[in-house]
């Protein structure tokens, strides 16, 4: 049964930090690109950040040098360290996996709440 499972969202400060993970159940094989989305009320869903497989990372302006996304191959896991976090970052975050196929999976989402 493909899943994956997400973590570490919760309610924080301005200027706090939060970690999200996300971690993909073992039947999903071939495991290219990991990435992390959001999506705030009545606004689209968008990319917060994404890796490749050897590490090559993206990611969107608003975020850059606040956050910072990693992956364990080994445990096909995806992390996203969120600091000096801000009020417009508020949103539900998911996780996604593409695999070789060119398939995509996504996560449940986790509520990210940063009050001023």
């Amino acid at each position: 049964q493909v899943q994956l499972v997400e973590s570490g969202g919760g309610l924080v400060q301005a200027g706090g930090s939060l970690r999200l993970s996300c971690a993909a159940s073992r039947s999903i094989f071939g495991i290219t690109v990991m990435g992390w989305y959001r999506q705030a009320p009545g606004k689209q869903r968008e990319l917060v950040a994404i890796i490749a497989r050897g590490g090559a990372t993206n990611y969107a302006e608003s975020v850059k040098g606040r956050f910072t996304i990693s992956r364990d191959n080994a445990k096909n896991t995806v992390y996203l360290q969120m600091n000096s976090l801000k009020p417009e970052d508020t949103a539900v975050y998911y996780c996604k996996v593409v695999v070789i196929s060119g398939a995509s999976y996504w996560g449940q989402g986790t509520q990210v709440t940063v009050s001023s």
